[in-house]
């Protein structure tokens, strides 16, 4: 898994699969995705497409499935990812 995460193309794959037109194949790519964003040892690759895109995702995150409001686990996942991707800062 560690592997999987540190390929950029492997995070570009999952930030598109979440924009998919079937709810069920989002909701699995959300579930990678989160990996990718709480992984606190991101490469430098990962940090810059993260950060590079960091308000469109966080806007994008904050309307993701919001019918899903049953689902506390789900929505504090959410949650915790928009707030990581808020606070990343830039790698040196």
């Amino acid at each position: 898994m560690t592997r999987y995460i540190s390929n950029p193309d492997n995070l570009k794959l999952m930030m598109n699969m979440l924009k998919e037109k079937s709810k069920n194949i989002q909701f699995e790519a959300f579930h990678v995705f989160k990996v990718f964003v709480a992984n606190p040892n991101k490469p430098k690759p990962i940090t810059e497409i993260l950060l590079r895109n960091r308000d469109r995702l966080a806007e994008f995150l904050s309307e993701f499935h919001s019918d899903r409001t049953d689902d506390e686990q789900f929505n504090d996942e959410k949650a915790y990812l928009i707030k990581q991707i808020r606070q990343m800062a830039p790698v040196q």
